[in-house]
């Protein structure tokens, strides 16, 4: 059983190799920020679980806009994760000076990571089920982190695409004291949640890792 993953995301794929699966990779071009606002504009505010779900859910779809799959038989997994800081959601901050107002304003306090999945059963370029889910990580930020060691973080690249502008699995786990809740979810997609997504959809996890 073949699955893609709908996301250019190095950690996602790393995550779902770890647990035995080698997925075939297409990413998806998607405008989140306009998806995001769009859709409060006409909805209201989402809730974190909800603002993940909705990415997650259309960058899995989106894929079928883009490649019509003919021939293909098995799941395409969509991810998004985002850190609720204060009840405000921090995705990627792409750009060092976001990256250290972001560190600046984070280290000493508490937030969550919420992860979207979403996964479609796909035949031949159609949809024939579809489920989701979003999962949550509660950490703490070290309290202690200077102003020069939040400089060298930045510089080496890594927090500036990466939700929340931090990693556990890389240099950024310096600087987290403590988290509670599935850590893969911290790195960008709960393996458990795919698991239980696949079975819902009718597809055992041995089918997937074997």
């Amino acid at each position: 059983m073949q699955l893609i993953l709908a996301s250019a995301s190095p950690a996602r794929l790393a995550l779902l190799r770890q647990a035995g699966i080698e997925p075939l990779v297409r990413p998806t071009d998607l405008d989140e920020e306009v998806l995001i606002a769009s859709h409060e504009a006409e909805h209201g505010p989402l809730a974190p679980a909800d603002y993940v779900l909705l990415l997650a859910r259309a960058k899995a779809e989106a894929l079928l806009d883009q490649d019509a799959l003919t021939g293909f038989d098995g799941l395409v997994l969509g991810g998004d994760s985002s850190l609720d800081l204060g009840g405000r959601m921090l995705g990627k901050p792409h750009t060092p000076e976001r990256a250290r107002e972001r560190w600046l304003a984070q280290r000493g306090r508490s937030a969550t990571l919420h992860s979207g999945h979403w996964m479609l059963r796909v035949r031949d370029g159609r949809i024939q089920d579809s489920a989701g889910t979003s999962t949550a990580t509660h950490l703490d930020f070290s309290p202690d982190i200077d102003e020069a060691e939040i400089d060298a973080y930045i510089a080496t690249g890594e927090p500036l695409e990466v939700a929340g502008a931090f990693t556990i699995d890389g240099r950024g786990a310096a600087f987290i004291d403590r988290i509670e809740g599935d850590p893969s979810t911290v790195v960008g997609m709960s393996i458990p949640a795919v698991r239980r997504l696949a079975r819902e959809l009718g597809v055992a996890w041995p089918a997937l890792t074997g």
